[in-house]
């Protein structure tokens, strides 16, 4: 049996193979963005791949590619490449993944001291097939990075844990990340569609049990916006977020990775984004980002500042 090419779509998408196509509508200017390339691009390609290792940002196909890389910013992505569920808004590849690499946390630690990172982000596929769901993986990352490079924050990108038991989730709070970060992705009315192996109040319940087990915990989550959601749903997202507690909230335009991806349902405005911005300040988030080329990863670093500031600021004026 020849080896599976993940280049090739029916091969990295097996599950989506046989989906119809869904036209993909014309990128509005906003929405554009540069090639790749540059010095800093390519230093910090070297040391990913020096390294072996994954990136979120490839393996998603992030629009902000080129100006992250350029800049030494990379979103480590442990655990392989292969995911065991199958959202139809990921172009992470899908299907039964290998076992873990015990050496990769002291890896993923090389390589944040060598690019010198001030903030890395950690994130990984499902790992459903792991009685943990690789927490012990992600606290043994953070360990690494720790003892390596002791100057760095470090922000994690966690899967929900769904088939987990609750040592699970407190195992990577436990190893003190500086931001614990688990996306909602989309309203509740669309999971079924665009999330189906995920359920939204679990992920909220998740999102409330980090600042249980650390009050001192900076949580963030984001969704996407053009799926077909309705703004009155997005409200009730931040509402349902503000509930459990979570600080920092990201929402940025969808794009469909290919034909048998889920179809943008439209290119959401950088007016609109600007007024969920500003409803999501109203309701008392500390740090806000709502635009097109929004990530969770995106500016990261710079985020976490002003997101420790913001509290600052906060406890100050109470």
């Amino acid at each position: 049996m020849s080896p599976r090419d993940l280049k090739i779509p029916g091969q990295r998408h097996p599950e989506k193979a046989h989906r119809p196509d869904n036209s993909q509508p014309k990128k509005p200017a906003w929405i554009r963005v540069r090639a790749p390339g540059g010095q800093g691009y390519r230093d910090t390609h070297k040391v990913i791949r020096e390294h072996g290792l994954a990136t979120v940002c490839e393996e998603a196909g992030c629009p902000n590619v080129g100006e992250c890389w350029a800049h030494g910013h990379a979103t480590m992505m442990i655990m392989g490449e292969i995911c065991t569920r199958g959202c139809t808004f990921c172009n992470v590849a899908t299907g039964r993944p290998e076992a873990l690499d015990i050496f990769e946390p002291g890896r993923v630690a090389d390589a944040v001291q060598k690019l010198g990172l001030n903030h890395v982000v950690i994130t990984s596929v499902d790992r459903d097939d792991l009685e943990d769901g690789g927490a012990a993986h992600f606290a043994q990352t953070i360990r690494a990075i720790r003892h390596r490079a002791p100057d760095t924050t470090i922000e994690v990108l966690t899967p929900d844990f769904l088939k987990c038991g609750p040592e699970a989730l407190e195992s990577v709070v436990a190893a003190k990340p500086d931001v614990f970060n688990h996306n909602l992705e989309t309203v509740p009315g669309l999971y079924p569609e665009v999330r189906p192996g995920a359920r939204y109040f679990h992920s909220l319940r998740l999102l409330q049990r980090v600042k249980e087990i650390d009050p001192t915990a900076f949580t963030k989550s984001g969704i996407m916006a053009g799926l077909g959601e309705e703004r009155q749903a997005v409200l009730q997202v931040m509402d349902d977020l503000r509930s459990a507690d979570v600080d920092f909230l990201t929402i940025g335009q969808y794009l469909q990775p290919t034909s048998k991806h889920h179809a943008v349902a439209r290119f959401v405005t950088p007016e609109e984004f600007a007024a969920y911005e500003r409803a999501a300040y109203g309701k008392g988030f500390l740090m806000v980002s709502a635009t097109p080329l929004t990530r969770s990863s995106y500016h990261a670093g710079e985020d976490f500042a002003r997101l420790k500031a913001a509290r600052e600021r906060a406890v100050a004026g109470r």
